[in-house]
């Protein structure tokens, strides 16, 4: 697995409106390379679109972003590649028809034709082999996921795994290729105190490492940068919960996060329009 170089990001003013209504707006925060950034909020408010726009998977439409110094809307593809996905539900999901080795080989082969430089494929068979297996090791040991610890090893199906294992799973997946940008959704789904627990201590190790992380979650953990949605699909970030290795400020005033969602003419689209921007996601 290369060395992750984290990238900064910042957002002012960011936000998507589709044609039926907002998806996400009013983001603003600034976040240092290396950051666990935790976009907090219920399901529906948005977040799943904040994170694909902020890693190049959606076109935003109101503001502006940079992320590793690339400046969004414009740039999706350049942000693309130093960026990686989690699981993502409709996006980057793990197939559970699958196992586990399968998953990883796949991810090899995938690596190989997209990724890898022109010098490894001068190397032997053998020596390809044996380094894509470093990579995969790497990459396991860096989600903490055991594969000995698994019900059938590496033959272990996705559908067999519990929801802790699968999540350290794609981790470990969108690790290999050494991203600057790793971006987790819903990473408190379903899980209990001491998986949401061992959750965030997998992806703080993450960012420690030196990787910028990106993860939805109902409610962000401490030492965390906060992005919080609220009514109204108004975003703000607060750092309240930061480990002072971040910088953020409120991109509304506190009467605009406050307000009542019933009082915005497009709340009532806005299911419709993040539906819209998931399905867009793929073209992006």
């Amino acid at each position: 697995m290369d060395s992750p170089l984290g990238v900064a990001l910042s957002a002012e003013d960011f936000g998507l409106k589709g044609p039926r209504g907002w998806a996400f707006r009013g983001v603003g925060f600034s976040a240092r390379p290396g950051s666990l950034i935790a976009i907090e909020g219920d399901s529906g408010s948005g977040r799943t679109c904040l994170l694909l726009a902020l890693t190049g998977r959606m076109r935003s439409t109101h503001g502006h972003a940079e992320v590793g110094g690339v400046r969004l809307p414009g740039r999706l593809a350049a942000v693309r590649r130093f960026s990686a996905l989690g699981p993502v539900a409709g996006v980057s999901e793990l197939d559970p028809s699958l196992t586990v080795g399968e998953h990883l080989r796949e991810r090899t082969l995938l690596r190989r034709r997209f990724d890898d430089s022109f010098r490894s494929l001068l190397l032997s068979r053998a020596r390809r082999t044996a380094a894509a297996k470093d990579v995969a090791d790497a990459a396991l040991d860096a989600a903490g996921l055991d594969l000995a610890d698994l019900p059938k090893s590496e033959r272990t199906q996705v559908r067999d795994l519990e929801r802790l294992a699968a999540l350290r799973l794609s981790v470990a997946l969108a690790l290999t290729n050494g991203p600057g940008l790793l971006a987790v959704d819903d990473t408190d789904l379903g899980l209990g105190a001491t998986d949401r627990a061992s959750a965030w201590e997998l992806l703080r190790s993450v960012a420690a490492a030196g990787t910028t992380v990106l993860a939805v979650c109902t409610e962000a953990p401490e030492g965390s940068l906060a992005v919080r949605s609220r009514p109204g699909n108004v975003m703000t970030a607060a750092d309240g919960r930061t480990a002072g290795t971040t910088d953020a400020s409120d991109s509304t005033d506190a009467d605009a996060a406050d307000a009542d969602p019933d009082a915005d003419p497009d709340a009532d689209d806005n299911e419709k329009g993040k539906a819209d921007a998931i399905a867009e996601a793929g073209r992006a």
